[in-house]
């Protein structure tokens, strides 16, 4: 079975980005440790990996420069804000060249298990805020693999996969039910704590998502 490598965060997307992935390959989930405050996706994301058959590494890496709300606690992290604003801003939850970081560990490991692919769960409502998130960017360090690796210059370059880029976070939660994806152990909270605070961006897109469907969302949010 051909090898893929999945940057599993432990939220929605990327649960739906390997539940789609193992149907075709044997993943190979990567998961950072990088002294986020929402540590709480590390164990989200090691229960999603087991559910699904796949193996599992925890990387642990530092920012120590900061630069991000996720990642200094005294810089706030946005709360209550309309989508609209969300979509126009690039919001202080924004790790500085974080997708760079992560598509560089995910080439390399790919490159020494022999993976052809790597899955990464970006959409539509992330590249509105984040610029690492955009389709022109993953163009872009799809050239920076072909062209920077010995994979690609043997003409055998490992190839990004978005499945989900053009989507909205309804149609990834629509595929992610078909997929039976155990979205009960997902976090999407910005904010440190045993239960997603519900206010910040993140979690305002899930709420959303799964208000607009009509369907109960398994997390547990603070009341």
């Amino acid at each position: 079975m051909k090898k893929a490598v999945v940057l599993l965060s432990g939220g929605m997307d990327s649960a739906v980005a390997l539940y789609i992935a193992r149907k075709k390959y044997d993943c190979f989930c990567l998961t950072f440790d990088y002294g986020q405050r929402h540590k709480s996706e590390l164990d989200a994301a090691a229960k999603i990996a087991r559910l699904a058959g796949a193996k599992h590494r925890v990387l642990k890496i530092s920012f120590p420069w900061k630069g991000s709300s996720l990642l200094d606690k005294k810089i706030k992290v946005p709360i209550g804000r309309s989508v609209d604003i969300i979509k126009k801003q690039v919001p202080s939850t924004y790790v500085p060249a974080r997708n760079i970081i992560f598509l560089s560990f995910a080439t390399s490991c790919a490159e020494v298990i022999k993976a052809e692919t790597i899955f990464i769960g970006a959409h539509t409502q992330d590249y509105s805020g984040y610029p690492d998130c955009r389709p022109d960017f993953f163009k872009v360090f799809q050239k920076v693999i072909d062209k920077g690796t010995k994979t690609g210059t043997d003409k055998k370059s490992i190839k990004i996969e978005i499945p989900l880029l053009k989507y909205n976070k309804e149609k990834i939660l629509k595929i992610g039910q078909k997929l039976k994806v155990p979205f009960e152990f997902t976090w999407s909270c910005y904010k440190g704590g045993k239960n997603p605070c519900g206010s910040c961006d993140s979690c305002l897109f899930r709420k959303k998502a799964f208000e607009k469907l009509g369907i109960k969302d398994p997390a547990s949010f603070k009341k």
